[in-house]
């Protein structure tokens, strides 16, 4: 069983090794020390096994099901066919030898779709983000961002030498509004347009699932900084290929293409190709051009790589995707709707086993994303974890430091190949978990726990 492999290798990998390692060399010793802290919590990442289809599929960012039914690799296959006899490597950076017309052509597609003056392939999006933030908040700007933004976020903010560097709460306007007010009220140069301000947000937010309410940011924003100095970026990782028109995304759900100086979509997710892309205007990729070295210290990107990624917006493009994304919008609401109606749901949450914040009011959504968060009390994610693999199921616990303290949970991601009955098997899954927590629950003991945990901590034992 794949969830035997899996659990071995999870749990072997938080056997502590610095004890063992007295007459290692010191260099090898800390690294192997400040590992074991982390051990203690049974929480070092790590490497998995990749799972067979036959496993149920919850994790992989495959949201359009084009990897998995080989759609992509076959349009890729087409397109680099149709390059001929091509270099394999840039041989160069952008601003040497890298800069080929190819290359040029599938950005200028790519701008096209998106409905912005240019666009910029970065060889992930990861590195996208930490590019624009890196190369655009100049000295005495500010940055403000989303307290729950990605991790290409915060390591973007350390490469900028921007003077102020404020998060807001998430999701909140009147947090925003708060922020923006006390660097205005503050220093004279944001209100008067002689400094910029870059407001970091995302479409949907990948722990946690919720959209961003871009609309009443801009309205905000407008408001308050009339003279057009303060901008927003968004990571459009998961809205990328999944909402949207043709799944171009949030923005241009929206009709915000306009009122966005950058946004950064990525090609590993929905496409299931490879790569990022940062949509701004001519004088945002100067600038990148001219400052970002995560772009531009590094060799471009290859014929194979922007082939894959052409690859993925052709089938965006053509509107072969939009059944998949209307696949997604209706499994998630099958699955809200079935676990809402199972008849532990209610009990469940009383006792404050499980909570599903994304279900309240799901009704009354226009559109869905695909990530939905099952929350546990704390440390309880790691047996929901576990009673879901035994079940031949693939969701992973999501602890602190990803999330905050206190926020455990296990991260849904819905697919356009799941099914009801995939579906129906999962909720009768949880609901039988809650039952078993239920009863250890009344029986009063307080160092029962769950079968699947027992069984995990007795492969740990033995890895």
């Amino acid at each position: 069983m794949y969830y035997e492999d899996m659990l071995k290798e999870v749990l072997g990998a938080q056997v502590l090794r610095g004890p063992n390692m007295k007459n290692a060399p010191a260099f090898y010793r800390r690294l192997e020390q400040s590992m074991d802290v982390v051990r203690e919590r049974h929480a070092l990442n790590t490497t998995k096994p990749r799972w067979p289809d036959s496993v149920l599929d919850l994790t992989t960012s495959d949201f359009l099901s084009l990897n998995r039914t080989g759609r992509i690799r076959e349009e890729f296959q087409r397109e680099l066919a149709s390059r001929g006899e091509f270099r394999l490597s840039a041989s160069g950076s952008r601003t040497q030898y890298g800069n080929y017309d190819y290359l040029l052509e599938v950005e200028r597609e790519v701008a096209a779709f998106h409905r912005a003056e240019t666009a910029w392939i970065a060889h992930s999006g990861l590195l996208a983000n930490m590019a624009v933030l890196e190369a655009i908040p100049l000295p005495g700007d500010a940055i403000v961002w989303d307290e729950l933004s990605h991790a290409s976020t915060s390591l973007g903010i350390k490469l900028s030498v921007a003077a102020h560097k404020v998060s807001f709460q998430h999701n909140s306007v009147d947090s925003l509004r708060e922020v923006l007010a006390s660097l205005r009220d503050a220093d004279p140069g944001f209100r008067f347009g002689e400094k910029n301000i870059l407001v970091c947000v995302e479409s949907v937010y990948s722990m946690d699932g919720d959209i961003c309410p871009l609309r009443e940011f801009v309205q905000v924003v407008k408001e308050m900084f009339p003279a057009g100095n303060a901008q927003f970026l968004i990571d459009e990782a998961h809205s990328s290929g999944v909402l949207g028109p043709k799944g171009a995304g949030l923005v241009q759900l929206l009709g915000l293409e306009k009122e966005i100086a950058i946004r950064v979509h990525v090609c590993s997710k929905a496409l299931g190709a490879t790569g990022g892309v940062i949509l701004c205007n001519r004088t945002v990729r100067s600038a990148l051009v001219n400052s970002a070295r995560s772009l531009t210290y590094s060799g471009a990107p290859s014929v194979p790589m922007v082939a894959s990624i052409r690859a993925g917006y052709q089938l965006l493009m053509s509107g072969e995707t939009q059944k998949e994304q209307a696949a997604i919008q209706t499994i998630v609401k099958y699955f809200l709707q079935t676990l809402l109606d199972h008849p532990i749901w209610g009990e469940g949450m009383d006792e404050g086993l499980l909570d599903v914040p994304l279900a309240e009011g799901w009704e009354d959504r226009a559109f869905h994303s695909h990530i939905v968060p099952l929350r546990t009390r704390n440390g309880h994610e790691h047996y929901l974890f576990a009673h879901l693999a035994m079940s031949n199921m693939n969701a992973y616990a999501i602890s602190y430091p990803i999330v905050p303290k206190g926020t455990g949970r296990i991260r849904l991601v819905f697919h356009a190949h799941n099914t009801e009955k995939e579906v129906d098997q999962l909720v009768q899954t949880v609901a039988d978990w809650v039952t078993e927590m239920l009863e250890l629950q009344r029986s009063g003991s307080k160092h029962a726990v769950p079968r699947a945990a027992r069984v995990a901590y007795s492969m740990g034992l033995s890895s």
